[in-house]
């Protein structure tokens, strides 16, 4: 299998479709989803099921990064303001 291989894959470059790791990575759709699968089951990545329209073109998938990992917060994000109840608790 390519499971290995697979991993590697998504490590290197982050959260992908399953039909984005085929073609990169020259292999069947079947063998990639067979990978993801087992990776799954093994908590190695996280797997959810996606639908995406291309035009009138519905394309079914799914989408994996690995287990663990989050993506850096967007730029521009405030800093979250500090409770309320905390600032009128300690001015009591």
């Amino acid at each position: 299998m390519h499971t290995d291989q697979v991993l590697s894959h998504l490590k290197k470059h982050g959260q992908l479709l399953d039909s984005e790791i085929a073609s990169a990575m020259k292999i069947s759709l079947t063998q990639v989803r067979e990978s993801l699968t087992d990776l799954s089951k093994k908590g190695e990545i996280s797997l959810c099921t996606v639908t995406r329209f291309n035009g009138n073109k519905r394309i079914d998938g799914f989408q994996c990064r690995i287990s663990g990992y989050f993506p850096p917060a967007a730029p521009g994000r405030k800093v979250a303001s500090t409770n309320k109840t905390q600032e009128s608790a300690s001015s009591d």
